[in-house]
């Protein structure tokens, strides 16, 4: 499918509201274009028209005129039955009229008066006959049957006119509802995507883009909805009623008109193939300079100290001049195939529409109604007018089709689906089988890992960087699935459980903690409605923290800015190891979690940790090794494999690759 097609789905969802706003604009649209009907008939029937046959009556009556002590009627105002007396025509001529005994014969051509003599011609031959000039007065007097009718043609149209507003009005709010509400829709869908997706699509792509795809490529399907599509519907509808109104006045113009469709299709063709692709590098260009702005945002510490600045400030002048290339390709596209284009076919058609008119005036014996004529001027104008708002959405269009492409192919991805329910909580017996996995499906960084950590145990994991320590925990959390191998939990394969339910009871603190904006209570529970103020509480007591956060002024309700800026780094770790703890998981992960705690807090932290170690399975992933002293088991990573494990004093005792790690950091530490 499409991604227009997909954009258009998503309306589906809101298909009333959508009909009721497209049914609103039908009527808008049948008011605003029949405008130009009762101009026509008031032009032909009440104005040009008084040039007509009228009869004598027998008296005074109503729509009768007095004219030289009798009374006259208009021949289109009498009833069928009514007897009709002598006849008298009125002829316009030299801006002003002119009085004929009798009628006018039919299919005369070439009338013109001269002094009181009134010659046309009759076929071939030349006639002329008398007429008298009427006066001010008398051209009024013949005029005062036609002001009511022209009053209520008149305010018959101020209220179309009244009419199209207010439901042009109403058309437009509820598609902008219904635009809102269907991007309202699709933002929590990409959002809720973001949850189902692999920890692997982060990884590969920067979280800027990702963001970008939000923000700024949702904003552009908006656009679509509420400018875009609105005014191609709109448009579109307009421009079927003004055919309709052409066909009624006149075919053959009708038929010349048509010729702009096609001419319009071409058009957007041609947009197309040069558009297309400029709109994309545009999407892409935007989406890497959100990704630039957002990794300098993040690390904009490293780049003032390290004098980045004039470097950074290079990189994005040479993404944004970039951008700005293409942007001024697109305008140059736009501005070739916009309003002068428009402007073009606008004089072409109003030289074919002179040019028909001229012919049936010069060769057809002068038949020509100037009501029609100022019918099609005025339709014909407006023809021109949804013309112009299609032409101007394709930009819009392109850029819409561009940014949906790339929502959709996030959408598209495959994710995991949220499980319901809560899982009950689980022993913690882990067990690795001959595990072997790759980031890249090329390169194995963990080699046929095997162990077991029993309830309540506590395991160790050490090793040089990029030994596979922290790829260990990944799989344990299944922010990845092996290549081979299995990891069962209480004798359950984990790639069985839904990873949701696997989490439910595992708890981990990261050497680089995470904080939300909020207080320091919301960044320990989470606002998850199941951790009370008590747990959160005894959670910071256990690990020693609420001491330290007493100090602050209003405690552990303290504001926490982004990502925690204002607390030190120990108390940035201090509370996502209090987070952990007050789920009280059954399994818990402490990834270099004293990393950037000074050695009173660690001391603190590792007498909480005997406590806790209770009735759970800990991980620890550790650089300093005096913090795993205690660990039941110590495995040593080398290359993505297990290279020695046991107890600390056991693996000291070999003499093997732990002696040497401890040696080197006592070494370290003593000097």
């Amino acid at each position: 499918m499409s991604s227009i097609k997909r954009l258009l789905h998503y309306g589906l969802f809101y298909k009333r509201t959508i009909f009721l706003a497209f049914a609103m604009l039908l009527v808008s649209v049948l008011a605003d274009l029949t405008g130009p009907m009762i101009a026509k008939n008031l032009i032909d029937q009440h104005i040009v028209g008084i040039a007509t046959t009228f009869y004598q009556t027998k008296g005074q009556e109503a729509d009768a005129v007095k004219y030289q002590g009798r009374w006259f009627k208009r021949g289109t105002y009498f009833l069928p039955h009514e007897k009709r007396g002598q006849p008298i025509t009125l002829v316009s001529a030299n801006q002003t009229l002119y009085e004929l005994s009798g009628k006018l014969p039919a299919n005369v051509s070439d009338e013109h008066v001269s002094g009181n003599t009134l010659t046309f011609l009759r076929g071939k031959q030349q006639v002329a006959v008398q007429v008298h000039s009427l006066t001010n007065k008398q051209i009024f007097a013949f005029y005062q049957p036609e002001v009511p009718k022209m009053l209520v043609l008149a305010s018959f149209y101020f209220g179309l006119i009244v009419l199209s507003a207010i439901f042009t009005y109403g058309q437009r709010f509820l598609l902008q509802i219904s635009a809102n509400r269907i991007l309202q829709r699709m933002r929590t869908d990409v959002f809720g995507q973001i949850a189902r997706l692999p920890i692997r699509y982060f990884d590969s792509i920067p979280a800027g883009k990702i963001v970008s795809r939000i923000t700024n490529d949702t904003e552009a399907i908006r656009e679509f909805y509420v400018t875009i599509a609105a005014n191609v519907l709109s448009s579109s509808v307009t421009m079927v009623g003004i055919y309709i109104a052409l066909f009624l006045l006149n075919r053959q113009l009708a038929l010349i008109c048509l010729l702009l469709l096609p001419i319009l299709a071409l058009w957007v063709v041609l947009y197309r193939h040069y558009a297309v692709s400029v709109n994309h590098r545009i999407r892409i260009l935007l989406s890497d300079i959100n990704a630039m702005i957002n990794e300098t945002l993040q690390g904009i510490s490293i780049i003032r100290a390290f004098h980045r600045q004039e470097r950074t400030m290079k990189e994005f002048e040479e993404l944004n001049e970039t951008f700005f290339k293409e942007q001024i390709r697109l305008l140059s596209v736009n501005a070739a195939s916009g309003w002068n284009l428009v402007g073009v076919l606008r004089g072409l058609f109003f030289v074919a529409f002179i040019a028909y008119f001229s012919f049936r005036y010069f060769h057809l014996s002068g038949m020509i109604q100037f009501g029609v004529l100022y019918a099609f001027v005025d339709y014909l104008n407006r023809l021109f007018q949804p013309v112009v708002q299609l032409v101007n959405q394709l930009s819009g269009i392109e850029q819409a089709k561009v940014a949906a492409t790339r929502v959709f192919e996030l959408l598209d991805e495959q994710g995991e689906d949220v499980a319901e329910g809560v899982r009950t909580r689980y022993q913690g017996h882990v067990q690795f089988d001959d595990v072997s996995f790759s980031y890249d499906g090329e390169n194995d960084v963990l080699r046929g890992i095997s162990f077991e950590a029993r309830p309540s145990q506590t395991v160790a994991l050490v090793g040089h960087t990029g030994s596979g320590k922290s790829s260990v925990m990944n799989l344990l959390f299944r922010f990845y699935d092996p290549q081979s191998g299995t990891i069962k939990i209480d004798g359950e394969q984990s790639t069985s459980i839904p990873s949701q339910h696997l989490r439910q009871h595992m708890g981990i603190v990261l050497q680089d903690p995470f904080l939300f904006t909020g207080t320091i209570a919301s960044n320990v529970s989470l606002d998850d409605p199941s951790i009370s103020r008590g747990q959160v509480e005894k959670a910071l007591h256990d690990i020693g923290a609420d001491r330290l956060f007493a100090k602050l002024e209003r405690g552990i309700d303290e504001p926490v800015l982004e990502n925690g800026s204002t607390l030190s780094a120990g108390q940035r770790q201090l509370i996502s190891f209090a987070r952990a703890l007050a789920f009280d998981p059954a399994i818990l992960v402490l990834d270099e979690a004293t990393s950037s705690i000074d050695t009173e807090t660690e001391s603190v932290i590792q007498q909480a940790l005997d406590v806790l170690k209770k009735g759970r399975t800990t991980f620890i992933i550790a650089h300093r090794l005096s913090t795993i002293r205690r660990a039941d088991l110590i495995l040593v990573l080398d290359h993505g494999m297990i290279v020695e494990r046991g107890t600390h004093e056991q693996l000291l005792a070999k003499g093997g690759k732990y002696f040497t790690m401890v040696q080197l950091q006592s070494g370290t530490l003593s000097a």
